[in-house]
This record gives C-alpha cells, sequence and structure tokens, in this order.
C-alpha cells in the first residue's frame, strides 16, 4: 500500500516537473524547427520523392513509443537543467556553417539533430537524458542519408553476382555494372543497389534491438547483422534475377517488376532476422515499485537559462550563414544577351532561386525535341543552391530509377548523362564555376563555397539538355534515338563552352 502511495506521488510531482519541463522543450524546438526550416523542408522533399527513405515517417512516432517505454524510470529521475551544455552550440555551429557552406545538406540535417540533442541535455540535464538516450538518438533516422553508400553496393552487387554465375556455370563477361550472359545484358542499376533496403533494415534494427535487448553487444550484434545481411541478400536478388533470366532465356523477362519481387524478397530477409533474433530477447527490467518519490520540480530560472542559452548560441550560425547568402543577393546578375544557340530558340526568361533561367526550344518541339535550360546564379550562391535546382530538373529523386555516368564522346566540359527510369527521360547536365568546366564532387563544392564567402569573377553556370518524360517504358531505339539528339545538339554547337565562359564572365560585371 505504502508503494502504491508513493508511486502516486511521484507521478504527481513528476506531472508538476513536466508542466515546467515541457513547455521550454515545446518553445525550443519550435524556434530551432525555424533556424532550420530549410533542412527539415528538404527531408520532407526527400521522404515524398525517394521510396528509399518512407519508412522516415514513423521515426518520430518511433522515438516517441520508446520513451513511453523508459516512462516510469525518467518517473523517478531528476530533472536539472544544466545551461552550460549549451555551450555546446558553438562548436556545433561552426561546422554547420562549414558544411553549409559546401552545400552538403544531409551534414546540415545531422547537426540540426545535434542542436536537438543539445536542447534536450541543457534543459532535462544527464541524468534524464541518459534514460531517455535511445529514443533521442533514433532521431539520427529522420536524416535521410547513405546515398553516398549507393555506388560502392551496386560495385558489392555486380561482382557479387559475377562470381555467382561463375561458381554456378554460367557464362558471363561484366564490365563495371553491366553483366552480360548469353540470353541478354543486365545492368547493376542504383535501385538494384539495395540502399532502399539497407536503411530501412538499419532502422529497424535498431528499433528491434533497443526494444527486445539489454545487453549492450546483443544490441551490437543484433544492428551489425541489420547492417550486412541485407546487404548481402540484395546479391543473392541481383543473382537469382539473372539466373531467372538465363533460364527463361530472356534477360527482359526476368527483370519484369524486380523492385516489387526485391520487396516482396526483403520482408522475408527481415522476418528471418526477427525470428532468428527472438530467441536471445532478454526480460524486460520490473517496473519501479520502491518507495521513492521523484524530486521536485526544477527551478524556472534555470530552466528559462538553459532554453535561452542554447536558442541564442544556436542562432548565430544561421545567422552568419543569412549574412552571406545577403550578399550572395546583393551581386546583380546582368544577362545582356541570352547564348546564340544553333537549333534552339529561347522560349521562355525569368529568375530562380536567385539567379538567371533561360530556357531554350530545340527541334520541332514535338516527341523528339529537346528542352535546354541555363541557369546562372551568383559566384557567392550557396553550393547547394545549384544542387537543389540540379534535382528539380532532373527528377532523380522521384524516379524509380537512376543511372549517371560520363556522356560519351563529349567529356570536356564534364558532361553527365542522367537517365531516370518511371519517368523514362534522359538529361545531360553540366556546370561551370568562376568561369571553367566544374570537376565535380567535392573538389566543385569547395571551390563553390570559397567563393561564397570571399566572391569570384564569373557567375555559377548550369547547363541541362533534357528529353521529354515518357509514360511508357523507353524503348532501347527510343533510347538511343533521344542520346543521338543530345550529342547532335552539342556537335552542333562546338563553341557553347566558350558561349558559357563569356556569360558567366559578363553577368557579374558592375
Amino acid at each position: 500500500m505504502s508503494s502504491e502511495i508513493a508511486t502516486r506521488a511521484a507521478s504527481r510531482q513528476g506531472n508538476g516537473a513536466a508542466m515546467l519541463v515541457v513547455p521550454a522543450l515545446l518553445l525550443g524546438l519550435a524556434v530551432l524547427g525555424v533556424l532550420f526550416s530549410a533542412e527539415i523542408l528538404a527531408a520532407l522533399r526527400v521522404w515524398r520523392d525517394s521510396t528509399a527513405y518512407g519508412h522516415c515517417y514513423l521515426i518520430i512516432p518511433i522515438a516517441v513509443f520508446l520513451a513511453w517505454e523508459r516512462r516510469f524510470e525518467a518517473l523517478v529521475t531528476p530533472v536539472r537543467p544544466m545551461p552550460r551544455v549549451a555551450l555546446l552550440a558553438l562548436p556545433l555551429g561552426l561546422v554547420w556553417l562549414v558544411v553549409e557552406r559546401l552545400g552538403i545538406m544531409e551534414g546540415q540535417q545531422f547537426i540540426a539533430i545535434g542542436f536537438v540533442e543539445v536542447l534536450f541535455a541543457a534543459v532535462l540535464g544527464w541524468r534524464m537524458c541518459r534514460v531517455l538516450a535511445v529514443p533521442l538518438l533514433y532521431l539520427v533516422f529522420l536524416v535521410p542519408f547513405g546515398a553516398f553508400a549507393t555506388s560502392a553496393l551496386q560495385t558489392f552487387t555486380a561482382a557479387f553476382v559475377t562470381h555467382g554465375l561463375d561458381v554456378l556455370g554460367i557464362s558471363n563477361y561484366s564490365d563495371g555494372f553491366t553483366i552480360e550472359i548469353p540470353e541478354g545484358l543486365f545492368f547493376v542499376a542504383e535501385a538494384c543497389a539495395g540502399l532502399r533496403f539497407l536503411i530501412a533494415s538499419i532502422a529497424f534494427g535498431v528499433l528491434y534491438a533497443c526494444v527486445i535487448y539489454r545487453s549492450p553487444s546483443k544490441r551490437v550484434v543484433f544492428i551489425a547483422l541489420s547492417v550486412v545481411i541485407p546487404i548481402v541478400a540484395n546479391g543473392f536478388r541481383g543473382l537469382g534475377i539473372v539466373v531467372l533470366g538465363h533460364l527463361l532465356g530472356s534477360a527482359q523477362a526476368a527483370t519484369v517488376d524486380h523492385i516489387v519481387y526485391g520487396w516482396i524478397f526483403f520482408s522475408v530477409v527481415i522476418l528471418t532476422l526477427i525470428m532468428a533474433g527472438l530467441p536471445f530477447r532478454d526480460h524486460p527490467l520490473p517496473r519501479p515499485t520502491a518507495a521513492v518519490v521523484a524530486p521536485v520540480a526544477p527551478p524556472r530560472a534555470a530552466l528559462v537559462r538553459a532554453t535561452l542559452a542554447v536558442l541564442l548560441l544556436t542562432a548565430i550560425a544561421p545567422a552568419a550563414a543569412a549574412l552571406l547568402d545577403h550578399k550572395a543577393e546583393s551581386v546583380p546578375l546582368a544577362v545582356a544577351a541570352p547564348v546564340q544557340i544553333a537549333g534552339c530558340a529561347v522560349a521562355s526568361t525569368g529568375m530562380v532561386d536567385g539567379g538567371v533561367r533561360l530556357v531554350y526550344q530545340c527541334g520541332t518541339g514535338g516527341p523528339a525535341s529537346e528542352l535546354l535550360t541555363l541557369i546562372a546564379v551568383s559566384p557567392r550562391a550557396n553550393p547547394g543552391t545549384l544542387v537543389r535546382l540540379r534535382h528539380a530538373i532532373t527528377g532523380d529523386l522521384g524516379a524509380d530509377d537512376v543511372e549517371t555516368l560520363p556522356l560519351p564522346g563529349h567529356d570536356g566540359a564534364n558532361w553527365q548523362l542522367v537517365t531516370t527510369i518511371d519517368p523514362d527521360r534522359l538529361i545531360a547536365v553540366a556546370t561551370w564555376v568562376d568561369g571553367k568546366p566544374a570537376t565535380g564532387g567535392f573538389a566543385q563544392r569547395r571551390q563553390q563555397a570559397w567563393a561564397s564567402v570571399f566572391g569570384a569573377d564569373a557567375a555559377s553556370v548550369m547547363l541541362t539538355i533534357a528529353t521529354p518524360g515518357s509514360v511508357t517504358k523507353m524503348s532501347p531505339a527510343a533510347h538511343q534515338a533521344a542520346l543521338a539528339g543530345i550529342t547532335s545538339l552539342l556537335d552542333r554547337n562546338p563553341d557553347l563552352s566558350a558561349a558559357i565562359v563569356a556569360l558567366a564572365s559578363a553577368a557579374v560585371q558592375r
């Protein structure tokens, strides 16, 4: 009886603490949401457009569930605000500013989650954060990360399939991600790399390990298995598709609905992982029933100091980024005359993300025509601007599959060919930074980041040549015709790169 009375008393005092702590946390989260609204909106767009990150919508409900699972322990844990923890926002802000200047959105989003963790630590104190460590750390899965691993996953899958075919005695020839057998040609595309299965498996593995196990070693082993098994299983899936094509006598017949089959295969793998881990589960800890009364509510002054300190120190980095962006907007772009492109006519002009956009209609305007888009932005523009515009034009995030390769025969301006499936479309892309063809990758981001802070002599320019999207699957002949149309357009304009460089230099002249 005394235990029940003590528990009720703890609950009442815990509710009193919550009446002070919850408003402070909600205020802090609201302000952080405003400061990092760009990161939030970018994450939501990726969740919406990419099937690899559909599970991200469940992360916050899962984190709430994990916190609810620890409510009894939290009930008897003191809340002791620590305003000094807010000082962690300074190094975090410096790193965020560097990453933001490089235009690495995933890095910005990870650091934004770090600011959330600092807020909780400063307001709740270390002891309460230790109790809620699992749900707080689980929030990192809100970030749509992992795309950088696609190429490595493609390489592993292609090598796995090739070795598997050798073991099975099926004659084959491989060249990079392309695998050829007598019955046809297979390509290990980005959708076949298994990224969407891997990311969902890791998120599930962490949840399962934290709910089923209490032993840290068991959790680590299960999470490791949730990483390794989907990668290996995807190799078997790819091998199975090629072997099926060998048995059916047609590569095309084997690859029909391979994405759907992949999700079915992935579901079987996850179910097997669950059943394998279930016998080793740990029994849950008993609920606290001792006559322990929760500590009194924390002082209002400490809560206010902790909350305001985190928010004020966090706002420094976004304010610095806003100042740099304002300098970018203060550099006017003046495109005196559009670039003359043989076989194309200017269809429209306008502004986009603080830059100039010129849209050309090439060809006859029919199904075989191309749409050429030229975008020039301030040399001080954030590198993420062109990345965001590239995604918008190519639609690669929303496509069922994407392949990005150098454009054959046109590497002088670092042209890339982006091929999307569902919708089936070809887009050639090239970028110029500070009057030079961009090298791509981190080197290009570093060059643009330097220009965004210290300025440059020429605007950054992106040029895209896109074929109309096809609602039906593009045949190999149609694909070759579309590719020929793009290369023919570039062949008719051998001085296009020089014209772009001249426009980029003239655009920033005062």
